[in-house]
């Protein structure tokens, strides 16, 4: 390792190479790789012929064992008087037309169009970290000058950023059709002293007339087929992909690490849309797996994608210690993708996750394909749209791993989330004509389907829900005493519906900021607003700020179920500023005087966690809290009041059991009672 540069700046130096070679004596240095591995992209664009100039040639047998196949024109030059003496003494006899010279790249002696291709290993991005590239440019600036037209820069190179950027940016402007070849590792050929970036290598041609429209392209491999790409900034993210790839494979080939979970993306090669998210996980050590299980991949179904065994670390190492398996890849399909069947998505998968194979395991072991039921799952796109607010978003029908079926609302920014979720039952009329020999597979249209309002999908909303128990809902003393609630958040209508359709004499004010969720609320999710359910259009806070100042207009419940669009911050819900200690203070004076105040949290961030329950807990006497199983929610139950401490959690019991009696019927045709358990969702509320 004393051999390679210290700093990226050492490549360019000429002091550098001369003690490089000096101590590296008479062995080679094959720089970026060798000449087996890259013959056929050589041989494809430097004809036998061809009078090529072979620019920093160091020690290298490149040009030697080119010579051997039949290349006699080769020029070699380089900047390095120790290197071009013991290459000419190491050839004279073997090879005596094969000649070396002192010479700097920057100014060669050579008159313009002498040849007619110019071969660099690895030169340009020694010389790219020097002068700021100035080196670099005037290097590239000299190749053009001594190369006929029609005549190609062929540069092997690791494509950095800066290096890559220069020179397709230089040959570009110059009117010059530009190729990058991604030369990656054969499956099992990997070595620990190996790079871990991938090899490229740059096709430069140069016309007699410059090219009017860029011609910019991608192949993988020596013989793949060139991607075409229509901006310079195209080309190199390409690059970037294929280097984040390299790394990331190379890692995985090498080692083995349970504690992180490594995803990437599979586009399409067509559209470039991403088709697959692959996300590996390792066993821990010492973990008893059979010999045979080395490597699986399990196919998520469609629409289960952001369940908590798949989409959270802790789910997919449940999943990865389930299966038994020492390298489990777990495989999501996206939306806007077509897929057969599991046989066609197996016959797709199985040349990538290869590369994917935990360290040692055997080219020929078979890998199995697992899955949940043996199909892939089903998803139906209702609807798409724009909203000015939160962009676009997408309204689907998905099946359940239960066999239900749901419909989604989910905004693209943030295709990992669920915004809102509501079971589907048949219509009364789609039941009349129901066929008795319907198989599993087969899915009820979606105008034979509509919401079933009786149902919350999302836990979170089943304890906010319960929560009212603790108003003494339910209780003789309180029959018939009306329940007025604030809800910020509207979603699709499924929690504020539920209020309205099934707690006795509650009057819920939803307050939505954007108007298309409201339109997508009535549309697809069967929300319908009446005189016991109203919706106020505009800013939650603004909202709440105004009715404070206003004055006269109390509740029993204020509720906080509203997303956050920052994704910096450590708190996805709510927006920061909802749990300042003056937006909180204005909610308590709001609530009459048995009053509460619910919040959804979704903190990842322990210690903004603790910074918000204490700016609660500051304003609000008695603090509740239920932590949601397999998901990173919690719920706050808030009161106005004092509770005391030791009587709160065994009196909750039995109000839970008054709240669940009390409970109406919908009032909507068929007559349901709420799928609910009150006892349930209150057992392990936790006083903080």
């Amino acid at each position: 390792m004393s051999l390679l540069p210290r700093t990226a700046e050492e490549f360019s130096s000429a002091e550098y190479w001369e003690r490089f070679f000096k101590k590296r004596g008479e062995r080679a240095f094959e720089w970026y790789g060798n000449y087996n591995k890259l013959c056929g992209v050589l041989h494809k664009y430097i004809k036998v012929q061809d009078k090529v100039l072979v620019v920093g040639c160091g020690n290298s047998e490149l040009s030697e064992q080119l010579y051997d196949v039949g290349y006699k024109h080769l020029t070699n030059i380089d900047i390095s008087e120790t290197v071009v003496a013991h290459m000419n003494q190491r050839n004279a006899e073997r090879r005596p037309d094969l000649t070396f010279h002192q010479v700097d790249a920057t100014q060669t002696p050579y008159e313009d169009a002498s040849f007619q291709a110019a071969l660099d290993k690895g030169t340009l991005d020694a010389m790219a970290s020097e002068e700021e590239g100035a080196l670099a440019r005037r290097m590239i600036t000299e190749v053009g000058r001594v190369l006929k037209v029609g005549g190609r820069y062929v540069c092997v190179t690791l494509a950095q950023e800066a290096v890559i950027k220069l020179a397709v940016e230089h040959f570009v402007h110059m009117g010059w059709a530009v190729r990058l070849h991604c030369l990656q590792e054969e499956r099992g050929k990997e070595e620990e002293d190996t790079f871990a970036l991938p090899v490229f290598v740059l096709v430069c041609t140069k016309f007699r007339q410059p090219m009017p429209t860029p011609i910019l392209e991608m192949c993988v491999g020596d013989d793949g087929a060139p991607v075409r790409h229509t901006q310079v900034c195209e080309l190199l993210s390409a690059v970037r992909e294929y280097q984040a790839y390299s790394v990331l494979r190379k890692r995985l080939r090498t080692s083995t690490d349970p504690g992180s979970s490594l995803s990437l993306t599979l586009c399409n090669a067509k559209t470039g849309l991403p088709r697959y998210t692959l996300t590996v996980q390792d066993c821990p050590p010492g973990a008893k797996v059979p010999r045979s299980n080395q490597f699986a991949i399990f196919i998520v179904p469609r629409g289960s994608e952001t369940a908590w065994l798949y989409s959270s670390t802790e789910g997919r190492r449940q999943l990865a210690a389930s299966a038994n398996f020492r390298r489990l890849v777990i495989a999501s399909m996206h939306r806007n993708q077509e897929y057969t069947d599991m046989q066609a998505v197996q016959s797709e998968l199985s040349p990538v996750v290869m590369d994917l194979a935990p360290p040692g395991m055997p080219t020929n072991q078979q890998v199995p394909f697992l899955s949940v039921g043996g199909d892939l799952g089903w998803r139906e796109e209702v609807s798409r749209g724009v909203s000015q607010l939160s962009g676009e978003y997408c309204v689907e029908n998905v099946r359940g791993e239960d066999g239900e079926l749901y419909r989604r609302l989910v905004f693209l920014s943030n295709i990992s989330l669920v915004q809102s979720e509501s079971r589907l039952i048949r219509s009364a009329s789609s039941h009349k004509k129901k066929n008795k020999k319907k198989t599993k597979a087969a899915v009820t249209p979606s105008a034979c389907l509509s919401v079933d309002s009786g149902f919350l999908c999302c836990a979170h909303h089943e304890v906010m829900v319960a929560g009212l128990s603790m108003l003494g809902v339910g209780t003789p003393q309180n029959k018939d005493v009306p329940v007025s609630v604030l809800l910020v958040g509207l979603g699709g209508g499924g929690l504020p519906q539920f209020l309205r359709d099934f707690v006795p004499d509650a009057a819920v004010e939803v307050v939505e900021l954007d108007p298309v969720v409201l339109e997508v609320a009535k549309e697809w999710f069967g929300f319908r607003p009446d005189d016991r359910l109203t919706v106020t259009l505009g800013d939650g806070l603004e909202r709440i700020c105004f009715l404070e100042k206003e004055g006269g207009h109390l509740f029993d419940v204020i509720m906080f179920d509203v997303d956050n669009k920052d994704s910096s911050v450590g708190m996805s819900c709510p927006p920061a500023a909802f749990v300042e200690t003056a937006v909180l203070q204005k909610v308590f004076n709001l609530l009459t005087p048995r009053g509460m105040f619910i919040l959804n949290l979704v903190c990842r961030d322990p210690v903004l966690r603790k910074d918000v329950l204490e700016r609660v807990k500051s304003v609000f006497p008695t603090v509740l809290s239920r932590k949601i199983a397999e998901e990173i929610n919690e719920v706050l139950l808030c009161s106005r009041e004092e509770k005391n401490a030791a009587h709160i959690l065994p009196s909750l019991s039995q109000a839970a059991k008054n709240f669940q009696s009390m409970l109406s019927c919908d009032r909507t045709e068929p007559k349901r009672r709420p799928l609910i358990d009150i006892a349930e969702m209150i057992k392990d509320l936790k006083l903080e």
